[in-house]
């Protein structure tokens, strides 16, 4: 597997919290397939909110954005919250900001952080 593939992990915390870690690159030519299914797993789930932690995502594009946006609908008409952390890198902040999609998400700078607001 090259640094740029798709990885795609999930987990729930003990404090019901559904942590989803991506990791690679998240564009048109990687397999958003595995992040596609853990939000909407999490959206039929009992999680108070879900973590996306990008801190490992080294490029994304308007893929991305797609597959995050469909999630976070999807989980607030479950009554839950999504919830983004970082750190993220500089390509992927920036595509929030060129999108004018950052004020559209909740952002934290840790997972740790991710799970208090």
């Amino acid at each position: 597997m090259g640094n740029d593939d798709l990885t795609v992990d999930v987990e729930t915390t003990a404090a019901n919290v559904v942590l989803i870690t991506v990791g690679g690159s998240l564009d048109d030519w990687s397999d958003s397939g595995g992040l596609t299914k853990a939000l909407a797993g999490a959206a039929r789930g009992e999680g108070i909110r879900t973590v996306v932690d990008l801190s490992g995502v080294t490029f994304a594009d308007s893929t991305a954005l797609h597959v995050l946006l469909e999630g976070q609908r999807k989980l607030a008409a479950a009554g839950s919250t999504l919830v983004l952390a970082g750190p993220l890198s500089t390509s992927v902040s920036r595509l929030f900001e060129v999108t004018g999609l950052r004020e559209t998400f909740t952002f934290a700078d840790s997972v740790a952080e991710a799970h208090t607001c």
